[in-house]
Order: structure tokens, then C-alpha cells, then sequence
């Protein structure tokens, strides 16, 4: 079973730092693309960041490139995003998604994917 669990979100003060996971399973992690995702209460969808897992190409949104870093670890299937420099605006349910062989940037725009994770929320206090 294809499967993507997030973790680590929280509540953190303007400014501060937290460090979200993205664990995969039931695929062959280094075949994907997987992007976060961040939707906040009445607002729509927004793709934050992306990496290729093979080949490390990565892609970040322009509001949050600077203070948002996308990493992987294929020892551990997991994908981290450390976001540095939170701000209010950055509240918001953040979601994994995978697909296979996407390209990074083409994967912001998809709708759908071949696997999608529940979520960990992230909160900025100001």
C-alpha cells in the first residue's frame, strides 16, 4: 500500500523554526517527486516546495524561498522541510504528495497524485 505520513508540525512564535517529515512506504522511494503542499482556511491550495529524489533537483515557491529548505533521506524514505523565518502567513495544514518520475515543478500544478498524506498543521503565533 502506497502510503505518506507527515509529522512534526506544531504551534511556533513569528520568527521561529519547525522541521515537518514526510514518511513514505509501500513504493520505490528514489523513483518520485514529492512536494509539499499548504492550504489554509478559506484559502485555496498552495504548492511550497519540491525535490526529485534521484537527482536532487528541488523547487521552491517565491514566499518561501529564503527560509524554507526541502531535503531527503532516502535511508529512512523520508523528506524533510525545515522552515526557517515563520511568519503568520505560513499558518496552515501542510500535505505531502508523491508521484513518479514527475519533473518538480510540474508536480505544483497537479491535481492528482499516486499518493497523498493527511497532513500535519504548522501554526505561527505573531
Amino acid at each position: 500500500e502506497v502510503q505518506l505520513v507527515e509529522s512534526g508540525g506544531g504551534l511556533v512564535q513569528s520568527g521561529g523554526s519547525l522541521r515537518i517529515s514526510c514518511e513514505a512506504a509501500g513504493f520505490t522511494f528514489d523513483e518520485y517527486t514529492i512536494a509539499w503542499f499548504r492550504q489554509a482556511p478559506g484559502k485555496k491550495r498552495e504548492g511550497v516546495s519540491s525535490i526529485h529524489i534521484r537527482d536532487g533537483m528541488t523547487y521552491y515557491a517565491d514566499s518561501v524561498k529564503g527560509r524554507f529548505t526541502i531535503s531527503s533521506d532516502s535511508a529512512k524514505n523520508t523528506v524533510y522541510l525545515q522552515m526557517n523565518g515563520l511568519k503568520p502567513e505560513d499558518t496552515a495544514l501542510y500535505s505531502c504528495a508523491a508521484d513518479r518520475w514527475t519533473d518538480p515543478i510540474a508536480i505544483m500544478y497537479m491535481d492528482h497524485f499516486d499518493a497523498w498524506g493527511q497532513g500535519t498543521q504548522v501554526t505561527v503565533s505573531s
